[in-house]
């Protein structure tokens, strides 16, 4: 094992385990820093291609299924309110709170995942998620229905927010562009599927949209909970060295997280703000939010405009307002495969900056595809007219689901490779804000298309695209420079470059025997990756 000598260091510095330092002056510890060598197979970026391919798949399908489950109950409100005795806005309290879940939670497992691991948290969430879809199928009051629901939708949004950080675990970034857009596609096909499902699925009862959710949901739980192994890199070096100090009886072999000595309430209180310290610290974060804070809305906006547009103007069911939503399903999925020429783009940067390109080159297809959303919604806006033929708002959703995802993409491969080593977290940032956004569009998109008409509140939607698109512009030019002021943007390189400071990718060999070896700057990289925000 390729090990390490700590230089001095002064008292109260984090230490390996069991070892004390005295109070004053300093004083020399040794340690040997448990790390991934080069070819390492346990480290996750190092499994086969068709491995870390199915863990991709079964995450976004994951993804794909917690996102049907936000929106399939959207195809049939009124049954809801007409069995309990409630208006149409209390019946649409169930889809309010799924989605505020999907906003706090993230702030909760986020980081706990970068403490305990990823596969512990999709288990246990996904488990509690099954065992909630139950009472809201037999629930008798929307009482049960709203508090269920919320429940379902804070276990579910862990899912939704470890998946960025799982697929940096998994792929290099040169790599990562495609099963990024695998990833990214889910969440948008997931609640087009939706009412597409649902609409024909409540003629058995509102409650079976319950039930295929059920049956869902436990099926993704299995696959991710026994077949996908855990990915995040300082989890399985903490069970490595772990491991050695057992064989071995040398408590000196110690990981990156071994270092931080501090109690464990500390290091949690840290850990569950730092996506709000990203969110109104970092620039990046915040504006980067607010941009998938206005799609997200736009796609819950959506699940309402379409009902007021198809139901109310031309006098369509419940399955046929579902149909339309197959043109914005379709151009999510045409845009997800077009991924693989986006990701052949990104290698010639990588080419081009020899093998270093700045995260703002992720920013090129977004600059390129924000104007389809727009474009889009000036469609949906004037050809929505009771009279005219259901082609125009139809075929709408096209350019809009084409740009839907990638934006969506791009906004996550640029918050990861800003954000690396904290992707999860800044990712959760991320969610929060768009989560409750899309809450609240839900609650007052069908008062604000009766007040402002169907064409001026879907042209007020596309004006507030367009002025969207000036974030990844701004990015491009100002991006580099407010990364490079910030406390909190990754500022190592992937492993295979020439150089890294990504603790995960530092060299090493599991020989126990292996001698000590003076590397201060070692030390300081491990104390860098979990130093106090």
């Amino acid at each position: 094992m390729a090990t390490t000598q700590a230089a001095p260091t002064a008292a109260g510095a984090p230490q390996p385990p069991k070892e004390k330092v005295p109070e004053g002056g300093e004083t020399q510890q040794d340690y040997k820093l448990v790390t991934f060598a080069e070819g390492d197979p346990g480290n996750p970026k190092n499994w086969s291609k068709g491995y870390k391919w199915y863990c991709t798949m079964v995450v976004a399908i994951t993804c794909f299924v917690v996102a049907f489950c936000s929106s399939v109950i959207t195809a049939d409100v009124d049954s809801v309110a007409h069995e309990f005795g409630i208006s149409h806005e209390a019946a649409l309290l169930p889809i309010t709170v799924f989605v505020v879940g999907f906003g706090v939670g993230p702030m909760v497992f986020a980081p706990l995942s970068e403490v305990y691991g990823r596969q512990i948290i999709y288990g246990t969430t996904l488990l509690l998620a099954v065992v909630f879809i139950i009472p809201c199928a037999v629930s008798k009051n929307i009482g049960t229905l709203i508090v269920c629901r919320l429940i379902d939708g804070i276990a579910f949004s862990a899912p939704m927010t470890l998946v960025g950080g799982t697929l940096a675990d998994l792929w290099r970034n040169e790599e990562r562009g495609v099963p990024m857009a695998a990833f990214s596609a889910a969440p948008f096909i997931g609640p087009a599927i939706g009412p597409l499902v649902g609409g024909w699925l409540c003629l058995a009862g509102w409650r079976w949209l319950y039930w295929i959710q059920l049956i869902l949901a436990f099926v993704v739980w299995v696959l991710i909970s026994f077949t996908v192994k855990e990915t995040y890199a300082p989890t399985i070096l903490g069970r490595r060295a772990a491991k050695l100090r057992k064989q071995t009886g040398d408590n000196s072999y110690v990981s990156e997280g071994d270092l931080d000595q501090r109690p464990f309430s500390e290091r949690m209180s840290v850990f569950l703000i730092r996506p709000f310290q990203l969110l109104f610290r970092e620039l990046i974060v915040l504006l980067i939010s607010l941009y998938m804070s206005v799609l997200y809305g736009l796609l819950y906006m959506f699940f309402v405009a379409y009902p007021v547009v198809f139901e109310g103007g031309k006098g369509y069911s419940h399955g046929q307002t579902g149909l339309m939503f197959i043109p914005l399903a379709v151009g999510v999925i045409c845009s997800a495969l077009c991924a693989p020429l986006v990701n052949k783009h990104y290698l010639t940067q990588v080419q081009k900056y020899n093998g270093k390109p700045p995260a703002e080159i992720r920013l090129i297809p977004m600059m390129v595809s924000c104007w389809f959303i727009p474009i889009g919604l000036f469609i949906f806006a004037w050809t929505s007219y009771p009279r005219l033929i259901w082609v125009g708002p139809c075929l709408a959703g096209f350019p809009i689901g084409f740009g839907f995802i990638f934006l969506y993409n791009s906004a996550n491969n640029y918050l990861v490779d800003s954000y690396q080593h904290q992707a999860a977290s800044a990712l959760a940032a991320k969610t929060f804000i768009r989560s409750f956004w899309g809450a609240g569009t839900v609650l007052f998109t069908e008062q604000m298309y009766h007040r402002m008409g169907d064409q001026w509140a879907s042209t007020f939607l596309a004006f507030l695209g367009l002025l969207c698109c000036l974030i990844p512009f701004g990015f491009w030019k100002f991006g580099a420079r407010i990364r490079q002021r910030s406390k909190y943007a990754y500022g190592g390189d992937d492993v295979d470059g020439s150089q890294t400071s990504d603790l995960e990718n530092q060299k090493d060999v599991v020989d126990p025997n292996a001698p000590l070896v003076h590397d201060s700057l070692a030390l300081e990289r491990a104390r860098s990756y979990v130093s106090n925000p």
